[in-house]
């Protein structure tokens, strides 16, 4: 059982800024694609942002220029900034190994119990 562990969310006015962080295995930290997703009720899960093994970076258009996602010590992060209404949601790291389709949930078999980011 892979265990990820989110911490991070909260309320926040629009135009804050929160930073998630994802703790993970090492060996998934080091070879796995890891990823932020959101989800608000009655949507489907969508995803944020994702690192992949070989350190490529990929941003979905809604939050491009605004959140940054990074790893370090075995841990991911996603800094959030000037954040929205629309940004509200429950935030869930993922992860899964090899060639995946970062911005599909249904690629990732791993995932945290989430933590809810509220703009008002």
């Amino acid at each position: 059982h892979v265990q990820l562990v989110e911490s991070g969310g909260g309320s926040v006015q629009a135009g804050g800024s929160l930073r998630l962080s994802c703790v993970a295995p090492r060996y998934i930290y080091n070879a796995y694609c890891m990823a932020w997703f959101r989800q608000v009720p009655g949507k489907e899960r969508e995803g944020v942002a994702a690192i992949d093994s070989d350190g490529t970076i990929s941003y979905a258009d809604s939050v491009k220029g605004r959140f940054t996602i990074s790893k370090a010590a075995n841990t991911l992060y996603l800094q959030m900034n000037s954040l929205k209404v629309d940004d509200t949601a429950m935030y869930f790291c993922a992860a899964e190994g090899g060639a995946v389709r970062w911005w599909d949930p249904r690629e990732f078999g791993a995932w945290g119990q989430g933590t809810q980011v509220t703009v008002s």
